[in-house]
């Protein structure tokens, strides 16, 4: 007999994030009632962060299929072979809403989740990395926010043992009310020992692992699903509280328990606790569930059945185990110092039925709060298309040292360091190459192998042009990962957008997405996994579209990598790729005229794989000594950088061409590169280019401490460097 404990009234319904057509569709779907217990289920596997009920019919376009890949999404993370029995497992993830309420917490609880989900498939972490997107710098929250989310993830990162190897940090007013902090994990395992979510057998034991229930984080899937308004402080006891010592320990308990043979399937206690791994073990099994949570370990006295299948608690872990391995699962556990309960066991009765005290207190079909979530085709429009920006409407820079100066030192541009400091980069022995290059690079330990990872998107573009935002995201962490030496294998995205009940946003949507399809499978860089996150605005007003994206790629020799810095007096700078001298959307316009507007750069895939194969072999046949791919701020900021990461200068001119000199020193045309070589081996380079028709050409030298274009600037590298370095740290010091 269920427990119907509580009246369900129209109010009720509404504070659980669910419309009036759902709850009708649940009254149709089990014929009475709901019990608050099961409503409460209902809200927690029916909103967006657990059903993806707005943006499945779009995912599904997206091409998550490829010779290397092992597991596509569905499980907690991708995996893709990288050979030799060995495979890489990733995936991204979003923790906005909780960041923005409390942001230690926040961002700490979003990188412990996404470590979670990769070690659940039996993979040991090597790299994590962060996409963060905070307000304008002179709102009166973000310093506040950024001290908070820099300080949580390096806080649990750290802690946890794991180096950061990568991100991304921006900065624009239309994040005022609503930060991103998108997290991401990658581990290593053996092809052969990949594990999933999905319970088999009857009668098998549901297994509690790890730390103690409490009452943080009930209904955090439910608020991340919701635009915030006034009252958004009054959700933080939504956010969870972690602890990365747990972790560490539940992380070693759980691939020592792996070993055993005693798992059949396994599923992090993430968004909606322990009621979504419950359900999705069940629903992937053909399966049902009962639970007891009697048995339910709790940190928090007299816990109601609601609080225990909504609490968001940290390091928490649910397996279905062989029976005949109890004891011996057990053990390891109690070695470790974590807690192991026996829960409840998998039925053929497809329901999932929970119990507390003696009472029922829910008993619901296990496949339709699952698969058979709603699932909403919601009206959309186009994004209206921006007109072009030609470099002749806009005035060259009266002072070019002075407009390279600023953009070096703005927000979006300047360095990072102050961020990337509180990182550990080394922890574990195997980082290459760390934060501030194109991408991270660790040593895959006991082979000549490495991976390399980024973080992309920019999202000015995808508000300018969904569809070549999209596909511009997909094809500069392409280009990262090619600038580093790296084959590109696949990506994880972390789509981030406003309320999708409003059609220009579910436009921008649905544009973003067709781009990142379509680039995906032009360039062989499949979809293995990811994260939506949608409602991100308040007050009704939406962030920018930004769907990030995590690539991974593969080094067959780590030592063949290659970095961005000049390296040698004397080499020889050559732009690789076409140049237009594309203005529209560009930091430029914006920094320097105060203008954001026009069309973004288009996106040429073809262009994007052509060169990027030249520039892939010229690294690995060792005949390059830097390469930098240029984005943000053109030509000249990728020059810049690569001067100040180097400690050298450069004597340069452009090249005869009819493009303006502000347009081509600052336009953000795609699919192009900056490398140096020997003088010998460039005249080899422009020979083999012009052969193959790819666009090149030579703009000078390395040396000196002055970063000088013939006729429009000279700036010393002590200038330069001041600029950049000066920013970030002021900002966060400011009174």
């Amino acid at each position: 007999m269920l427990k119907n404990d509580i009246a369900i009234t129209p109010e009720l319904v509404r504070d659980h994030g669910l419309k009036p057509d759902e709850y009708q569709r649940i009254l149709d779907l089990i014929g009475r009632e709901p019990t608050l217990t099961e409503l409460g289920i209902f809200s927690a596997m029916w909103n967006e962060h657990c059903s993806y009920k707005s943006s499945k019919k779009w995912l599904k376009t997206l091409p998550t299929t490829g010779p290397r890949v092992l597991v596509g999404p569905g499980e907690n993370a991708g995996v893709v072979d990288i050979g030799d029995g060995q495979a890489v497992a990733f995936k991204m993830e979003s923790h906005n809403h909780p960041s923005y309420i409390e942001p230690y917490q926040g961002a700490a609880t979003g990188v412990g989740g996404i470590l979670r989900d990769v070690f659940t498939m039996g993979a040991r972490p090597v790299a994590a990395m962060n996409a963060l997107r905070f307000g304008s710098p002179d709102h009166p929250r973000t310093r506040h926010i950024v001290g908070g989310v820099v300080a949580g993830v390096g806080g649990y990162g750290n802690s946890f043992g794991v180096p950061t190897v990568g991100g991304e940090v921006n900065f624009h007013p239309r994040y005022n009310g609503n930060c991103l902090v998108n997290a991401f994990a990658a581990g290593l395992l053996d092809t052969d020992k990949i594990f999933l979510s999905e319970a088999k057998g009857v009668g098998m034991p549901v297994v509690y692992l790890g730390s103690k229930t409490g009452r943080d984080g009930i209904h955090g899937a439910t608020m991340a699903s919701a635009e915030f308004g006034e009252n958004s402080e009054e959700k933080r006891p939504t956010v969870q509280v972690g602890d990365p010592f747990s972790e560490k320990l539940l992380l070693e308990a759980c691939l020592e328990l792996m070993k055993t043979g005693a798992v059949i399937a396994i599923q992090d206690m993430g968004a909606a606790g322990l009621t979504c791994s419950a359900v999705e073990m069940g629903a992937k099994g053909d399966l049902g569930l009962e639970l007891d949570l009697d048995k339910v370990p709790c940190r928090e006295p007299g816990m109601t059945a609601y609080e225990m299948m909504l609490s968001e608690s940290q390091e928490r872990m649910l397996m279905v185990l062989h029976p005949e391995k109890e004891a011996e699962a057990e053990a390891v556990f109690r070695k470790w110092g974590l807690d192991f309960a026996i829960v409840g066991y998998t039925t053929d009765t497809l329901r999932f039925v929970v119990k507390h005290q003696g009472e029922v207190m829910a008993d619901l079909p296990i496949k339709e709060l699952g698969d058979k979530a709603p699932e909403y085709d919601r009206p959309w429009v186009e994004t209206p298309k921006r007109p072009i920006v030609l470099a002749a409407d806009i005035a060259p820079p009266a002072d070019y040292a002075a407009a390279l100066l600023k953009l070096v030192g703005s927000p979006d541009l300047s360095s990072r360091r102050w961020v990337v400091e509180q990182y550990d980069h080394y922890i574990q022995g195997n980082t290459i190459q760390h934060p501030g290059g194109d991408a991270g690079v660790v040593r895959v330990e006991g082979t000549p192998k490495g991976l390399a990872f980024t973080c992309d998107v920019t999202p000015r573009y995808c508000e300018a042009d969904p569809y070549q935002g999209g596909k511009q995201a997909i094809a500069e962490a392409w280009r990262n990962l090619t600038a580093v030496g790296a084959t590109p294998l696949a990506v994880t995205d972390n789509l981030n957008f406003g309320n999708p009940e409003r059609p220009e946003i579910m436009g921008q949507f649905v544009g973003c997405i067709r781009g990142i399809g379509e680039a995906c499978r032009t360039l062989d860089f499949p979809v293995v996994s990811g994260n939506v996150s949608l409602y991100n605005e308040t007050n009704g007003e939406a962030i920018l579209p930004t769907p990030a994206i995590g690539g991974v790629g593969l080094l067959p020799d780590v030592t063949k990598t290659v970095g961005l810095g000049f390296r040698n007096d004397g080499d020889a700078v050559i732009l690789v790729g076409e140049t237009a001298g594309w203005l529209g959307a560009s930091v430029f316009l914006r920094e320097i005229e105060g203008r954001e507007e026009g069309a973004p750069p288009p996106v040429d895939l073809e262009a994007e794989k052509k060169t990027g194969d030249f520039i892939r072999e010229l690294i690995r046949s060792g005949r390059v000594t830097a390469v930098h791919d240029l984005s943000d701020g053109g030509l000249a900021i990728g020059l810049a950088e690569m001067a100040m990461a180097g400690a050298k200068g450069a004597r340069l001119a452009l090249p005869e061409t009819s493009v303006a000199p502000h347009a081509y020193l600052f336009g953000e045309d795609q699919a192009r590169y900056v490398i140096t070589a020997t003088p010998e081996e460039a005249s080899r380079i422009l020979v083999e280019a012009a052969m193959a028709a790819m666009p090149v050409s030579m703009l000078g030298n390395v040396g000196g401490t002055d970063l000088t274009v013939t006729d429009l600037f000279s700036i010393s590298l002590k200038d330069l460097k001041s600029a950049h370095e000066g920013w970030f740290p002021a900002f966060m010091s400011a009174a």
